[in-house]
């Protein structure tokens, strides 16, 4: 009967445990990527899973609050922000529009990551389940104008490998992280936008 106590005690006490590692990592992992640079694939999925869209690019951020997306295919596409504001460019479209940085748009994958956000206040952290060899831990938004149902962030010895993002539309898009550095400075100029000439600039 000790040996059964035991084990049902050891047993109930192990996602416990599992919970605080994962938490604690993410926590960690936020507080030293203070500079983080990273090539990364992103999948659009439909309500069934079925991709619609894959993109591939570069990933830059630094804290607080600044970061670069690079999309280098399909098409190119360049997403940066600063000083409060993002700026979304499209080079097909010959467009860029800037939006500031506030509640509707403070659920983007990088603005997370920045140190900008105070993860605990806007979210309810639950522990998931291993999958995949990455530890998870689900963002649940507590403001019901969320942008997103949920958030995955999954990481692997510590470090940032995926993101999975729900949307209120039911749409899926994961983005898979790859030679994922943490150097000690980025180039200021990075984090700098200027239209190109003959780009249409629409702010709001």
């Amino acid at each position: 009967m000790k040996k059964l106590s035991a084990l049902i005690l050891v047993l109930f006490s192990m996602p416990l445990f599992a919970e605080s590692t994962a938490l604690q990592a993410l926590e960690k992992f936020i507080a030293s990527a203070h500079h983080v640079e990273a090539n990364f694939t992103q999948l659009s999925l439909d309500e069934s899973g079925k991709p619609v869209q894959t993109s591939y690019g570069k990933f830059y951020l630094q804290q607080p609050g600044k970061f670069r997306w690079n999309y280098t295919k399909p098409y190119l596409q360049e997403i940066v922000a600063k000083d409060d504001k993002v700026w979304f460019y499209d080079a097909d479209l010959e467009q860029v529009i800037i939006k500031k940085i506030d509640q509707s748009i403070g659920d983007t994958p990088a603005l997370l990551l920045s140190g900008a956000v105070d993860l605990k206040a806007k979210y309810q952290l639950v522990e998931q389940a291993q999958k995949n060899g990455l530890h998870w831990v689900k963002l649940i938004p507590k403001q019901q104008d969320s942008s997103f149902k949920y958030i995955l962030i999954g990481l692997k010895a510590g470090v940032l490998s995926e993101m999975e993002l729900s949307d209120n539309f039911g749409q899926l898009t994961k983005i898979i992280f790859s030679e994922l550095k943490l150097p000690k400075k980025l180039e200021p100029t990075l984090f700098d936008f200027k239209a190109p000439k003959g780009t249409d600039v629409f702010e709001g």
